[in-house]
């Protein structure tokens, strides 16, 4: 009864809101989740999943102990997807990250992208972003990834201790030294000889990934690979 009666209320909040696709706006159908099945189709998919010694992959070598890395999709200045990302962020869009999260665990699961992975860490924002925010984004795709994989989700023993600026528009050199040492573990031993998969909303240089792996520097035995919802493809 209850199920259907959120059903039906639903059915009538959609009459005079419509859902819309996220990337190009029109109307989403019956069975339709976040983006159209058109926009679904032409999303810019990697498919690093499938490629050993993926250019993500390559990001990260000789930097942590990595197993394996890719990103879902690739965003660009200027492309409809970028949208996906600005809703997610800025929008309020939370669904949309538990949603993405979802689409992209149901199609990496077909690889063995999520082979012996024991725990899911996403990368944290710092407490004040968060209030402001309102959540987490990389969270919220990590929660996305857990409901299809079954793999625990951990959003509490990484920390971030320092509240930085704005990524966008830095060079590489100052997206480095802008993230250096802003994260503390602190549960080091709950880790100790587990596989740890790192979840974050975008992949530019590396450098906030990075940074967040290194907090498991001394932890015996561990293993990292890392997930991304987008990559930047300039």
């Amino acid at each position: 009864m209850e199920n259907t009666l959120k059903a039906w209320l639903l059915s009538f909040l959609h009459l005079f809101f419509p859902r819309q696709c996220v990337v190009c706006g029109t109307p989403l159908q019956e069975g339709e989740e976040a983006i159209c099945l058109k926009c679904n189709m032409d999303l810019p998919r990697t498919d690093y999943h499938l490629c050993a010694d993926n250019p993500v992959e390559r990001m990260f070598w000789g930097k942590i102990p990595l197993e394996r890395a890719t990103s879902y999709f690739f965003y660009h200045k200027g492309s409809d997807f970028r949208r996906i990302l600005h809703q997610l962020k800025y929008g309020g869009r939370k669904d949309l990250g538990e949603t993405m999260g979802r689409f992209m665990a149901a199609e990496l699961t077909v690889s063995e992208f999520f082979c012996d992975v024991d725990v899911i860490v996403p990368v944290p924002l710092h407490p004040r972003k968060q209030r402001m925010r309102g959540y987490n984004q990389s969270e919220c795709v990590a929660k996305g990834v857990a409901a299809v994989t079954g793999i625990p989700l951990d959003a509490a023993s990484v920390v971030r201790k320092k509240h930085t600026e704005a990524q966008v528009r830095k060079s590489a050199y100052e997206r480095w030294k802008n993230v250096n040492g802003i994260f503390h573990l602190r549960y080091p031993e709950r880790f100790v000889g587990k596989h740890i998969l790192l979840v974050d909303d975008v992949l530019t240089t590396g450098a906030t990934i990075t940074t967040c792996a290194d907090v498991f520097r001394d932890v015996e035995g561990v293993r990292i690979s890392v997930l991304t919802l987008a990559v930047a493809n300039f």
